[in-house]
């Protein structure tokens, strides 16, 4: 799929397996944050949606505001964290690059990188909308 182009109508009938699709405050606060942080791609930024891609994966982000009908909107919480309770795990990137920069980039450090008893280096940091992003390299 050319993301740079690709219509919603187009985007939404190619989508395949499973889809994640994050609900934030600031759709270019966010997208700044996972750029700088973990090295993602946005296509199509605008205030309410982008396309992100991180490796070959695909996922979106949208504003709250395109959510006036949607039956989840009642059930975000209005302070953050949003995320409560999902980690969205990152293999491909390096913990301690990700915690050099996370903090200037509006994000929290959980976690600093700590060797898990799994076999992966992990740090924990938490975007400004509640979501807990875990970088992640094998040990």
């Amino acid at each position: 799929m050319d993301y740079e182009s690709i219509s919603a109508e187009d985007f939404g009938a190619g989508l395949k397996g499973i889809g994640l699709n994050l609900l934030v405050r600031d759709v270019g606060r966010e997208v700044s944050f996972l750029e700088t942080v973990f090295g993602m791609k946005a296509f199509q930024p605008t205030a309410d949606f982008a396309i992100m891609q991180y490796g070959n994966q695909v996922f979106q982000l949208h504003s709250d505001g395109t959510y006036h009908s949607n039956p989840l909107l009642g059930l975000v919480p209005e302070s953050p964290p949003r995320g409560g309770g999902i980690e969205i795990r990152l293999y491909d990137s390096d913990p301690e690059a990700a915690c050099a920069v996370a903090e200037n980039a509006g994000g929290t450090i959980l976690q600093k990188p700590t060797d898990k008893p799994h076999g992966l280096r992990e740090a924990y940091i938490l975007c400004e909308n509640g979501y807990a992003w875990v970088a992640s390299r094998p040990l």
